[in-house]
């Protein structure tokens, strides 16, 4: 099978754009990750899958971290914690009750770890939500490989 033209096909889904932060050791760490669902409400779980690859996909295991989903303004919180560090950013820590998280995004959801599945090239990690918090605002958002945003919202539109 063609990965490179299933990556291009996965990509036709549209998603909200997330970073997984974490401590391990009294340091920070995230990663950007778009392979983020909610799972269940009672008990109250959400997923995400993370590439095997990746430095963060070993230092989660048995790890409790948030998702922190990202503001339309948050483009370069995306790429820092992607792999491309963005020289001019400041980065706004939160510490939360078992996880530290990012200023000023739209939403942060606060896990403790549930259970870990083999996820083929990734590893499907399973978080029991512990505290999380929202507001309004315009999302950042990935499709067919770049950010974009939602279109304004006209009141009373379909």
């Amino acid at each position: 099978m063609d990965t490179r033209a299933l990556r291009s096909c996965f990509g036709r889904f549209a998603t909200g754009v997330t970073v997984v932060t974490y401590a391990v050791g009294g340091e920070r760490y995230g990663i950007t990750v778009n392979a983020f669902t909610s799972v269940s409400l009672d008990p109250p779980l959400l997923l995400v899958s993370i590439d095997r690859r990746a430095k963060a996909c070993s230092k989660l295991e048995g790890t409790p971290f948030a998702v922190n989903i990202l503001s339309a303004e948050q483009q370069d919180v995306a790429l820092h914690f992607a792999g491309r560090p963005q020289e001019a950013l400041v980065l706004q820590w939160e510490e939360g009750e078992v996880a530290p998280r990012l200023g000023g995004v739209l939403a942060w959801i606060e896990c403790v770890p549930w259970r870990a599945y083999d996820g083929g090239d990734h590893v499907l990690y399973l978080g029991k939500i512990t505290n999380f918090h929202y507001r309004d605002g315009q999302p950042l958002i990935f499709y067919t490989g770049t950010f974009t945003h939602l279109p304004t919202v006209v009141e009373g539109s379909p």
